[in-house]
Formats: structure tokens, C-alpha cells, sequence
């Protein structure tokens, strides 16, 4: 049984905000997209956990933040940056 993913609205300005700036605007919304794909089937087994629930995801060009509710079977996206490589 899949989980609910939701972006909370702060987020997804966060995720627009990316896009509009993005050289590669199709990369983000693919990388948008798998984690979509990734959290809605096994949020618990992706990621890495951070302090107070908190989890934290890294498709590249993005890395998003998020916490998971077991019983409700929903993951709540809290945050989203474009993620900076080294060069």
C-alpha cells in the first residue's frame, strides 16, 4: 500500500522557485517526479534520517526534507533546495 505524498505550499514555492531558475528545468521536474515516485512507495527505506522524525532526500538536482506518519500512511514534503555540486 502506497503512501500519500503532499507538498506542503511552502515547498512547492520552493520547488517553482528552482524550476524558474533552473538551467535544466526538465531535470527538476524529473528528479520532482521520482521523489513523488520514491516517497509514495517506500519513504521509510529511501533518504536518510535527520533529528525530531525528519528525513531528508537527495535526487539530484534537488534534495527535499520530509517526515513520515506511519499510521496515516502520508508523507508531508516540509522543504525543497536545489542541491549544489562540487566542482
Amino acid at each position: 500500500m502506497n503512501f500519500d505524498v503532499w507538498w506542503i505550499p511552502a515547498a512547492e514555492d520552493q520547488l517553482a522557485e528552482i524550476w524558474m531558475a533552473a538551467a535544466d528545468r526538465a531535470a527538476v521536474t524529473q528528479a520532482a517526479d521520482r521523489i513523488d515516485t520514491e516517497l509514495a512507495a517506500d519513504p521509510l527505506g529511501v533518504g536518510e534520517s535527520r533529528p525530531d522524525r525528519y528525513r531528508v532526500l537527495i535526487e539530484m538536482p534537488l534534495v527535499v526534507y520530509y517526515e513520515v506518519s506511519e499510521p496515516d500512511r502520508r508523507v508531508r514534503v516540509l522543504r525543497v533546495v536545489a542541491a549544489r555540486t562540487l566542482s
